[in-house]
């Protein structure tokens, strides 16, 4: 059996079009049958130029709920339901921050967020999520 290092090495050396043939090429050995030659860069290969490869960005997980505005009729409502989401918050901690809008009450949420969303805007607030 061939040095697994040594294949990882080889590859990792080749331009997009080398790849590309040796992925047809193992596609007729092994006798595979299915789309055409795709252009595929093996891991940690680099351009002509030398050029080094930037990891890929990570997709956004956490997101903020910021409140833009809260009409006045709406304000105890809403103070209620920012005490909902922010668990911990006391009275006056939860109308500061509605009386302070656009501010945000939730920071950098995952699965709560449409939740968030949703009973912030049923209680009367306009909500926007960054």
């Amino acid at each position: 059996m061939a040095d697994i290092a040594a294949l990882v090495e080889q590859l990792g050396k080749l331009t997009v079009l080398e790849t590309a043939d040796f992925g047809e090429a193992t596609r007729v050995r092994v006798g595979c049958i299915g789309g055409g030659a795709v252009a595929v860069a093996a891991p940690g290969a680099a351009g002509a130029a030398g050029e080094q490869r930037l990891p890929a960005p990570k997709p956004k997980t956490a997101f903020d709920v910021i409140l833009t505005s809260v009409p006045p009729t709406k304000r105890s409502p809403v103070i209620k339901a920012v005490r909902e989401v922010k668990a911990g918050w006391v009275w006056a901690e939860a109308k500061a921050h509605v009386e302070g809008a656009p501010s945000g009450p939730s920071k950098e949420l995952t699965r709560q967020t449409r939740t968030c969303q949703k009973k912030l805007e049923e209680a009367g607030a306009k909500v926007e999520i960054k």
